[in-house]
């Protein structure tokens, strides 16, 4: 359950508010329903982790939240902005403002430096070098490493190069961090210590989703959303309720 989970709702509560959500991909020969009419709404301040087994809908499931595609047919809408039926120039517009994203291969540029990766949202958005520089140090520090600045990825352990990739999805102050299977690269260890980290800055003020097949991860989350064969199987916040 959500730390405001009692606060009064408003619509500017929602950062995510799917509504019968459908997703069919249709290779010629067949048609697969991969999400079967899926509803929910994650509020700004929520940690939410979706768990499924493998085929179940949840990777789908991410790549529509972080508008990497789009649904067949349902509502969609990121910070009360509709995106269901935007081109895809525009969503990428609307990703890059809205969302941080996390990945299982942390995706880092292994030829530069921890500083260097954390800026490198804020090169591509024209923040100025200064700022940049600064906000990249600070991240780092947040993290836990303000002594690793000038390190490359190769230099790291996966739960550090883990580390500067959340840094970085945090450096353009985006709505929300959307992390797709985070620890499925690292050590039982290091995978908790992440977990521990979006917790940490859960409680700072941060939104969370995290796509995750491991349920004793799942449970460090404020909320837990199960998807089954394209559809919610269960929601913890309903239970609340």
């Amino acid at each position: 359950m959500a730390r405001n989970g009692n606060a009064p709702r408003s619509v500017s509560d929602d950062i995510v508010l799917l509504q019968d959500i459908r997703k069919v991909y249709d290779t010629g020969k067949v048609k697969v329903e991969a999400l079967k009419g899926v509803s929910f709404t994650v509020r700004k301040g929520e940690f939410v982790a979706i768990v499924g087994p493998s085929g179940s809908g949840k990777s789908t499931l991410m790549n529509l939240i972080g508008c990497l595609d789009t649904p067949t047919s349902g509502v969609y809408e990121l910070g009360g902005e509709a995106v269901a039926g935007l081109s895809r120039d525009a969503l990428a517009d609307v990703r890059n403002r809205r969302v941080g994203f996390v990945f299982q291969n942390f995706n880092l540029l292994p030829q530069i430096s921890a500083q260097e990766n954390v800026e490198m949202p804020m090169l591509f958005g024209g923040v100025p070098p200064k700022e940049r520089h600064a906000r990249a140090a600070e991240l780092l520090e947040k993290v836990g490493l303000g002594d690793r600045l000038e390190h490359r990825p190769t230099e790291l352990s996966g739960g550090e190069m883990q580390r500067v990739a959340v840094a970085r999805a945090l450096a353009m102050t985006p709505d929300m961090l959307l992390a797709d299977e985070p620890t499925g690269n690292l050590d039982s260890t290091s995978g908790g210590d992440i977990m521990g980290l979006f917790t940490d800055l859960w409680k700072a003020g941060g939104t969370f989703i995290v796509i995750t097949h491991d349920m004793s991860l799942a449970r460090r989350a404020g909320r837990v959303i199960e998807v089954h064969d394209g559809r919610i199987l269960k929601d913890s916040a309903a239970e609340a309720a």
